[in-house]
Order: structure tokens, then sequence, then C-alpha cells
């Protein structure tokens, strides 16, 4: 006679519920498909996965850090807006904390792992790990009433708990590489932009002294010829008597002159501009430049008001060729007032690391499509004029690593200011 062993009924049914629980648990886990910047999605659906599997009445995922929890996902809506929850005696905490998981059948009998949401009873927490094994959050059921959970839903939790673990930390990791790809997209353009303005200041410079070369040829070319021009006009004044000679010569003498103020221009605008550079002090420098700058022709009767920085500054200047910026754009600004008029020259120094020098006069407004013109070369609003001053002016100013800016208008009428880096 053999014994049979009869399996249980009740077993059999548990064993098929079982089974059933894990194919429902494998076909969730496989139709989850997460994308590169869909984590909320994504997090919502094992949230809404565990809480059909295991009947629980609330899941969470939650992102932790710096002692508090962030809800990145609720199987339940828990209204707009962000869900940000202090760590400290929370059941999420000692999860957290410990680094374990936690069961607790009833959280309001066993205070001492924490405190529930009001409305809760039972509890459980997966913590999240990254591959390195570190905690980053947690994924959280809770439930009314009191209930025990079986090793299979835990297993099957912790299933669910991997799989958002990898999204957060894929997520996280993707966005730190965009922000990676950012900062270096915006290194290559910064230096691109570098190596554009160091090419564009190289050709300049070869184009510059192709044209100072060519320049200092012409120039000799004409001075020659100028200079005995000059002689033989000199001898005629010195020699004819007529009233109407002498005017006709001092008219081609001053005109001779003036080619050759231009020829020296050409050459100072052309050529390098080669800095003796030193330390100078603005307020004492341009204090020292005012006697010069008051005995101007074109300052008589006119006041040049200084107002100083309120402090020392200082730059690193060549001295005789911040000497010439000045000159040429106060006698500008002098040119442009009535007789009695003031010109006020003041530093500016309330931006770090640069110091200005404003010119400023109220004479008649300079018309917009005549500004954008004023520094480019042999461009001259006076009759007289070579238009080589303003020009050489912003060559000398942008040899200093400075800036040259021109504004003008009917309140405020026009300032002219220097833009200079200080010696800190």
């Amino acid at each position: 006679m053999c014994d049979r062993s009869i399996e249980n009924p009740i077993t059999t049914v548990n064993k098929n519920q079982q089974w059933q629980r894990e194919r429902q648990a494998m076909a969730l886990l496989s139709s989850l498909n997460y994308r590169t910047g869909e984590l909320a999605s994504y997090l919502h659906n094992i949230a809404c996965g565990i809480s059909d599997l295991i009947k629980i009445d609330w899941t969470v995922v939650t992102l932790c850090r710096k002692g508090f929890e962030k809800v990145l996902a609720s199987s339940i809506d828990m209204g707009e807006g962000e869900h940000v929850y202090s760590l400290h005696g929370s059941l999420a905490g000692t999860v957290v904390e410990t680094g374990q998981l936690l069961t607790v059948e009833d959280a309001l009998k066993s205070p001492e792992y924490g405190e529930p949401p009001e409305g809760y009873c039972s509890y459980l927490g997966i913590p999240l790990r990254t591959a390195e094994g570190e905690v980053i959050g947690t994924v959280c059921g809770f439930h009314h009433h009191s209930r025990e959970f079986t090793q299979e839903e835990i297993q099957i939790t912790q299933l669910f708990a991997d799989r958002a673990a990898t999204a957060i930390d894929h997520y996280h990791l993707y966005q730190e590489q965009c922000q990676f790809n950012q900062v270096l997209e915006e290194k290559v353009e910064q230096r691109t932009g570098e190596l554009r303005v160091a090419q564009a200041k190289l050709v300049e410079q070869e184009r510059l002294a192709a044209i100072g070369e060519f320049a200092a040829i012409i120039v000799h070319e004409i001075r020659n010829p100028l200079t005995t021009a000059i002689m033989g006009l000199k001898y005629s004044q010195k020699n004819l008597l007529g009233e109407a000679a002498q005017e006709r010569i001092s008219l081609a003498l001053s005109e001779a002159s003036r080619l050759e103020r231009l020829l020296s221009e050409i050459l100072l605008y052309a050529k390098p501009q080669m800095l003796q550079l030193c330390e100078l002090d603005v307020n004492e420098f341009i204090n020292e430049l005012l006697v010069t700058l008051c005995e101007m022709p074109e300052a008589l009767s006119r006041q040049i008001e200084f107002i100083p920085a309120s402090r020392a500054v200082k730059f690193l200047g060549d001295k005789d060729k911040m000497k010439q910026v000045l000159i040429n754009i106060v006698r500008n600004a002098c040119e442009a007032v009535s007789l009695g008029d003031v010109v006020k020259c003041e530093v500016d120094y309330s931006s770090v690391g640069e110091v200005c020098i404003h010119v400023c006069n109220g004479g008649e407004p300079i018309p917009p499509e005549v500004l954008s013109k004023l520094t480019q070369p042999f461009f001259s609003t006076k009759s007289s004029g070579s238009g080589l001053g303003l020009a050489i002016t912003k060559r000398i100013v942008n040899a200093h690593g400075g800036e040259l800016f021109i504004q003008s208008d009917v309140v405020g009428g026009t300032r002219v200011s220097v833009k200079l880096p200080v010696v800190n």
C-alpha cells in the first residue's frame, strides 16, 4: 500500500496566485519603457504598478538629499507643486539612514521606526541605490490598515525599486552630461571667439604693417619735393615785395604746412603703436595735463572743468601717447562749444576693474549717421581736418587694451569716453 501526499487546495490556490502575480509583475516590468527626459511618467507607472500588484493604498518614489525627501512620483494625486518633506523622524528617514528595507505592520504601535502620514498605518520602504551603492531615495508603500508584507511582495517591490533607481541614476547622469556639454560648447564658442579676435588682430597688424611700409615710401617721396617747394616759397617771400604776391605765397606756405602735418599724421596712423608703458595715476596724470589743455588755442575763452575720481586709480599707459589722446579729445570738445562754455573732464571709477575718462561738451548734437563714422580714417566734418585725429586716438586707446565710445544727443550733448583697464 503506497502513501500519496495530497496537496492542500489552499496551498495550490496561493501558488497560483503567486505565479499569476509574478507574471503580472514581469509583464508590467517588460512594458516599462524609459526614455531620457521622461522620468516623471516612468516613475509614475512604477508607483502605480506596485500599488496594483501588492494591493497597497499608496506608493511614492522619492529622491532624498541633505535631510529632505522630494516626491518624484505618486500612485495617487497629491495636487500641484513640489512635495518636499523632512526626513527627520519619518519612516523614509529610517530607510535612508540604515540603507536597508523596512516593513512595519503597524507604525502606530511601533513609533520607533518613524511617523507615517496621517491616515496610514502599515509601511513598506525600499532604498534606491545607484550602481555605486549610494542611497539616493526610496520607494515607499503605505496602507490604511495594519497588514503584513510577504516575501513575494517585498521581492516584487524590490524589482520595481531597482528599475526606479536605475532610471533616476541615468537621468541625473544624462543631466550632468547635458550640463557638461553645454559648458563645453560655451567654452568652445568662447575660445573660438577669442581665436577669431586674435586672428583679426593679426590680420589687422599685418595690414597696417604693409600700409605703414607703403605710406613711409610715399611720404618720403612726397616730402622731398615738398621741402624743395617750401624752400622756394620762403625765398620768394623774402624777395617779392608786392602785396598780392605776398598773400599768394603765404597761402601756398600755409597749405604746404598743412600737407606736412597730414603726411606726419598718415605715418603716425599707419605705423604700429609701440608703447612705453608705466603706471599712471589718472587724477595726477590729468591734473598735470590741465595747464597744457587750457593753453591750447581752441580752449581760449572756454572753461575746462576737471572732476577727479574719489580715490587714487592707476592704469598702465604710455604717458606721451595718452596725452595725445586727451589733447585731441578736449580740442574737439572745445571746438564744438561757444565762447564761455564749459568742457567737463570726469574720471569715473564706478565699474570694477576699469576706469572711464569722460570728456563732455554741451554743443550741438552729432547726427547718428555722422557719429558712426567719426573714428574712420580720413572722415572729417571740418573743412581743414585730415580725418585722422580720432582714428589715431582710437588706435592708441585700443593698443592700451581700452575702448573709445562716443555718445551724442540733444539733452546731454556729446560725451567721448575712454575706458581703460586698471592696475590692481
